[in-house]
């Protein structure tokens, strides 16, 4: 065991904890994993391939950009990573076209971003340089995309932040592991396992308490387990569920500053694909854009499965908060029939499996990643400091480029692992 670390209590067996745990024992550093769940990865939640015939993706499904520590990780443990294949189609309210909507501002928005210097939120920025009515479809698209790829509220979220990708062109290469990121969890859980890291679940944490020279972690059933010093990967929202020691407390309350959006994500699995029979030509679709209640969806096209992803993220999710698992499907179903102009008893007879989440329902995580806003940059200073016994960690603390994804979770928790065996 390592003096200079001592032991390592871990909140959390998301990517973020995970990786944390492994780097800190192999160093012989002695790591106990608190998790909530009955399950490791957090966020990541493959679902049964007997049920959807393939890992279906309850949570986190693409790997984005480069991703270097995911893509290494994947290396290690054998897997591949699968492009993002097929064409991307949009449904206007009366028809399906292929392509993105083309946005005739986009030199003109590319030279004011290119210009901007001060941050500000997306929407003060469309109001302060595209207020005009020929305007009014691309603050419409922008705002969409940010709600919906970002779960961002736009009227909070940072332009500075988004602006990078905006500037390459919009959602850069994005690719899926083969297995699904099930797997990826499965194989940190297997070295955690390896090195010696305890892994306890079930393990609700409600208080962590400076007692003298160590740090008590108390959870919910009475459990207490005691340590040198403790990494919390918790979502943001759940920071202000844990009863927190005074310093630690007022790290986590800077916590507000960042953004934490929601999404609904409804995986629908047919018995074949019957969206190829369309006139148009819809053999090769990728990903399905519109103005539905569930206004995005992709399909397993590097993999063949006859299969749906639906996707609503941001604000809008509240509209449907009150809808059950199967309200969900419904309102799936529904926004279906109307982009392709079917009944839902149609599509609904091909149906095989369904489900559907909606992350702010789920009790350990209260929705779905991280957002920038203006002042979220001087905050994830803030929360990354080494100063004091209680340490944080995850996705919402990634100062890269693609915040509130896995690979921003593995980097931030390989980041505070690192930093502790630096002392």
């Amino acid at each position: 065991m390592s003096d200079k670390s001592g032991h390592i209590i871990i909140v959390g067996a998301g990517a973020a904890g995970l990786m944390a745990a492994r780097e800190l024992a192999r160093t012989g550093t002695r790591v106990t994993i608190l998790e909530a769940r009955d399950r490791c990865g957090g966020r990541i939640h493959s679902l049964p391939a007997s049920r959807f015939g393939y890992p279906a993706e309850g949570g986190a499904e693409f790997v984005h950009g480069e991703a270097p520590v995911t893509r290494g990780l994947l290396r290690e443990a054998g897997l591949s990573l699968q492009a993002m294949a097929g064409t991307p189609w949009s449904f206007d309210g009366a028809k399906l076209s292929p392509g993105g909507r083309h946005n005739p501002h986009e030199a003109e928005l590319q030279a004011v971003l290119r210009g901007l210097h001060e941050d500000l939120t997306v929407a003060e920025f469309l109001r302060r340089h595209f207020a005009g009515d020929e305007y009014a479809e691309m603050r419409h698209a922008i705002t969409r995309t940010v709600e919906g790829y970002d779960a961002a509220d736009p009227e909070r979220a940072s332009l500075l932040a988004l602006r990078e990708e905006w500037m390459d062109g919009g959602h850069r290469n994005q690719g899926r592991i083969d297995g699904g990121y099930g797997a990826l969890a499965e194989f940190l859980v297997a070295e955690c396992r390896k090195l010696g890291v305890a892994i306890r679940l079930g393990a609700v944490v409600a208080a962590i308490e400076e007692d003298g020279a160590a740090i008590a972690v108390r959870c919910a059933n009475g459990d207490v387990q005691r340590g040198d010093r403790v990494i919390l990967t918790v979502p943001l929202p759940l920071l202000r569920e844990i009863a927190l020691p005074p310093s630690a407390r007022e790290k986590a309350a800077a916590a507000d500053d960042i953004g934490f959006g929601n999404v609904i994500k409804i995986l629908l699995s047919f018995s074949r694909p019957w969206w190829g029979d369309r006139a148009e030509g819809l053999a090769d679709l990728s990903f399905l854009f519109s103005d539905e209640t569930i206004p995005v969806w992709w399909t397993q096209r590097s993999s063949d499965h006859p299969a749906l992803t639906g996707w609503l993220g941001g604000p809008r999710t509240a509209e449907l908060a009150h809808l059950d698992a199967q309200g969900l499907i419904d309102a799936g179903l529904k926004s279906l029939a109307a982009v392709f102009g079917m009944s839902r008893e149609i599509i609904t007879r091909e149906l095989v499996a369904a489900e559907a989440a909606n992350w702010a329902h789920d009790r350990f995580a209260r929705g779905a990643y991280s957002w920038a806003t203006p002042q979220t940059r001087a905050v994830q200073a803030i929360l990354a400091r080494a100063d004091g016994a209680v340490l944080f960690s995850g996705e919402a603390l990634y100062r890269g480029h693609d915040m509130g994804t896995v690979e921003a979770a593995l980097a931030s928790g390989l980041e505070t692992a690192q930093m502790i065996l630096r002392e």
